[in-house]
């Protein structure tokens, strides 16, 4: 009984979430629809192939302005009913679960429909503030898969790597566990790295390309970390001094 009372649940939030979906979507494509429209009119008295050709740009263009108008709904709705995580650990069917829920599907409709267009650009990190990440100056984004923003804090010149993973959020044993990741000033991300929940890297570190910090990491300023599962390199450096100093004791 519980399992169809699961199932059940996941089915109505699906489909409620198609239909806010459709409204996001709808109207995120108003303005562009317009502009169709008015082109579409204009462009009567113009032969056949440059028609087609003025039709064709205005739909690009269309995609375009709903991709940043979907960005600026998405962000100025979170803002307004006031969306945000809090640190805790949660039953997978609660309140807080539900909300965390929400507004990952929220970052999904344009994580699935336009993010790919405005990464290393300052329309990246628009969507990550208006998602609730606090962000210092001039933070590059490469990489679409950074959820729970509203988790997340940034420092000034930072770089995150194609393809990284920077996630807030991990469900152990039946429960949701949410918790911030800090990243200061100056850190490079590599490509393809994956940072966990409650994740704190220091000023100017260096996270290798497809390095995996495991939750609650703590890395110290200008230290480098790379592996699966990542480890210190200033650590297996004092490591490997130590061993030799014992053998020439010995």
């Amino acid at each position: 009984m519980r399992w169809l009372l699961m199932t059940l649940g996941q089915l109505i939030f699906s489909l409620f979430m198609y239909g806010v979906g459709a409204v996001f979507f709808g109207a995120a494509m108003v303005p562009g629809l317009a502009l169709l429209a008015k082109v579409w009119y204009c462009s009567f008295p113009l032969n056949m192939p440059f028609r087609l050709f003025c039709l064709g740009v205005t739909l690009a263009l269309g995609y375009f302005i709903f991709g940043l108008t979907l960005i600026l709904l998405v962000g100025l709705f979170r803002i307004l009913f006031n969306l945000r995580l809090k640190e805790g650990i949660y039953p997978i069917f609660s309140p807080e679960a539900l909300k965390w829920a929400f507004i990952g599907s929220l970052y999904l409709m344009i994580n699935y429909t336009f993010i790919d267009f405005i990464l290393l650009t300052p329309f990246a990190n628009l969507l990550f503030r208006l998602l609730g990440a606090k962000l210092g100056k001039n933070v590059q984004f490469n990489s679409k898969y950074v959820y729970d923003a509203t988790l997340l804090e940034i420092g000034d010149n930072t770089i995150i790597g194609g393809g990284a993973i920077i996630i807030g959020h991990i469900v152990e044993r039946g429960k949701l566990k949410l918790k911030k990741v800090k990243i200061g000033k100056n850190v490079t991300v590599g490509s393809h790295c994956t940072i966990m929940p409650g994740c704190e890297i220091g000023d100017g570190a260096v996270i290798g390309a497809s390095a995996v910090l495991l939750k609650d990491t703590k890395v110290e300023p200008r230290d480098v970390w790379f592996g699966i599962p990542a480890e210190s390199i200033r650590h297996r450096h004092e490591i490997e001094d130590s061993a030799k100093q014992n053998e020439a004791k010995d």
